[in-house]
């Protein structure tokens, strides 16, 4: 279900969980539509999308987490495959872009930690950083939030970040993809690809 990657060498990928507007921010960032379904987790396999001559993918990996009737076992083997994935191509991913909805990944990430119990969203955003991915968090729907910079040093606590959060601007974007309103993410990629010598993508974000 994982192996139609296209054959190239650069790539980035958006993971998160469902309903965090994935693919709202995939159509604003290639100017395509792909089919969202109106349930979470009607994506179960990696939406890619490459260009035919530039050597780079824009991967939109399946959304993990609790998704309503959607029984355990396929909510656990959906996560197991996309940290596969991105471990498999991990030489090859150049930026893992975490995108987490502004509203409520405070509350999520609160409720779900525990003493056994770490965060889906802080346990990716450290996964990618252990396989040598650049991790940027896609901080989306933040045009519905009104304590913009207390929610993001929040969430740069959360992620163990020192807030405040403006010194992570290469890590933390808010962003309203609904709104087209993703220029903090665009930089903060663009940030990672200078690093990796790859300015010549700078034209896909």
């Amino acid at each position: 279900m994982f192996d139609s990657r296209p054959d190239r060498s650069a790539e980035v990928v958006l993971v998160g969980r469902s309903n965090v507007g994935k693919s709202t921010l995939m159509r604003e960032l290639t100017g395509h539509t792909f089919d969202t379904g109106q349930r979470p987790g009607v994506t179960r396999s990696p939406n890619h999308y490459d260009w035919t001559g530039p050597d780079f993918v824009l991967t939109d990996l399946p959304g993990f987490g609790f998704m309503k009737g959607v029984p355990d076992e396929v909510r656990e083997q959906i996560k197991t495959d996309v940290v596969r994935y991105v471990e498999d191509n991990a030489e090859k991913i150049l930026v893992g872009i975490l995108v987490v909805d502004g509203k409520s990944v405070i509350d999520i990430i609160d409720r779900h930690s525990g003493p056994d119990e770490i965060p889906h969203d802080v346990e990716m955003f450290h996964f990618l950083r252990e396989v040598g991915v650049e991790p940027v968090v896609a901080v989306n729907k933040m045009d519905k939030v009104d304590d913009e910079d207390e929610r993001l040093n929040e969430l740069c606590d959360r992620l163990g970040l020192y807030p405040p959060w403006k010194q992570w601007q290469e890590t933390i974007a808010p962003i309203s993809a609904k709104r087209g309103n993703i220029s903090a993410l665009n930089e903060a990629v663009r940030h990672h690809l200078h690093e990796a010598e790859r300015d010549d993508l700078f034209q896909f974000f």
